[in-house]
């Protein structure tokens, strides 16, 4: 009863898409010609179907057997691989990013309500790939061409995934406490520090893991102003794009949760890993707000997402569950007869729909300012 099975709210997107944001006049934004209704149904409803019947079956497993890390390595629930495998065969993790690294280029109209589908499918198996599009969309803004050309579009096919990397034991909301090092060494630094809470900060799932990470210069200024933001790749990568190495990151533990036991949030320790420089020095702050930014909204989206989710497990648990009689005392029925309950579900439904309108116009006024 607690894990049934979820259908993406497509008419629902559509309404709000065409009907309240207006496609037509989308149409008038830049990267938004030619995106018309039909076109934008066929995409949300091949996403349904790898939401559906790909993602979903993956979330009773998730919370079940949940991650675990053995002999350094982070081990991940079954069928977490093959979703993962099938999704970026499908292209959907560079729905948004430029085709000159191998996306898309399709605009936030369509990606927002893709990322809602995906995050209510499986929660903690999602993160794998929404903090991954943060870290690319930092990339895309602030690294320079060397870097965005080597790494951007493995990260965009979704053979490697991406990590924000921000918090420390003492330094949370507090960045100004940040205490993690980058020493220079000829063309890179040598990343040394811990950081905790980190989603998705290991695992096996991609060939690569890309850590945007947060630092302390040696001559940086006190404060959030003397913070630079650091690539740190999990394994060192060639001119050529071919792998090399294993740097000095690693897992060294997970992190126990009351929820999203699928979801690999670790205590990370860089010593001395390589790093290269994305954006200017002392800057770095302002580069993970485009990661952040990326993210609240992303927040905002997987409100709506869980929202969705509880509402279809209490409407069919409403049909379900056998309690009471008609209003005339005749054959017991199902509780989603009364009026009460048909009340308290039209009012989840109506809240979501206001808050799903929220995000999405939101999403659409940011990404086309």
């Amino acid at each position: 009863m607690l894990f049934r099975s979820y259908e993406a709210p497509v008419k629902d997107m559509m309404f709000v898409l065409d009907q309240l944001i207006g496609l037509d006049d989308l149409n008038k934004l830049k990267d938004c010609e030619g995106i018309n209704n039909e076109f934008v149904e066929s995409v949300l409803t091949s996403a349904a179907e790898i939401g559906s019947e790909v993602i979903a079956p993956t979330n009773v497993d998730g919370d079940r057997y949940g991650v675990s890390l053995k002999n350094g390595v982070v081990e991940v629930p079954p069928g977490y691989q093959e979703a993962y495998d099938k999704y970026i065969q499908g292209g959907w993790n560079g729905l948004g990013f430029k085709p000159e690294f191998g996306g898309q280029g399709l605009p936030a109209t369509i990606a927002i309500p893709v990322n809602e589908i995906i995050m209510a499918a499986n929660f903690s198996w999602s993160h794998l790939a929404l903090l991954s599009q943060a870290a690319m969309r930092a990339m895309e803004i602030h690294a320079n061409d060397e870097l965005k050309n080597l790494y951007l579009p493995k990260m965009v096919s979704g053979k490697f995934s991406g990590t924000m990397v921000l918090t420390e034991s003492q330094a949370g909301s507090d960045l100004a406490a940040l205490n993690t090092t980058a020493e220079p060494e000829e063309q890179h630094y040598k990343i040394t520090g811990q950081k905790i809470f980190i989603t998705w900060g290991d695992h096996e799932l991609t060939d690569n893991i890309i850590h945007m990470v947060l630092a302390r210069l040696p001559d940086a200024p006190e404060g959030v102003k003397g913070i630079s933001l650091f690539l740190v790749p999990k394994y060192l990568v060639n001119a050529d794009g071919s792998l090399g190495k294993r740097n000095s990151v690693e897992a060294v533990s997970l992190e126990h949760k009351l929820g999203i036991h699928g979801c690999a949030t670790c205590v990370m320790n860089y010593d001395a890993a390589e790093g290269y420089l994305v954006g200017q020095p002392n800057q770095g702050l302002a580069c993970m707000f485009t990661m952040m930014n990326d993210a609240r909204i992303g927040v905002g989206n997987e409100s709506v997402a869980i929202a969705e989710r509880s509402y279809q497990q209490a409407l069919a648990y409403a049909k379900d569950r056998i309690q009471g009689t008609t209003h005339d005392g005749g054959k017991r029925v199902s509780i989603i007869h009364h009026p009460d309950v048909r009340r308290m579900l039209l009012t989840m439904k109506s809240q979501i729909e206001v808050m799903r309108a929220m995000v999405f116009s939101t999403e659409i006024g940011r990404a086309h300012v």
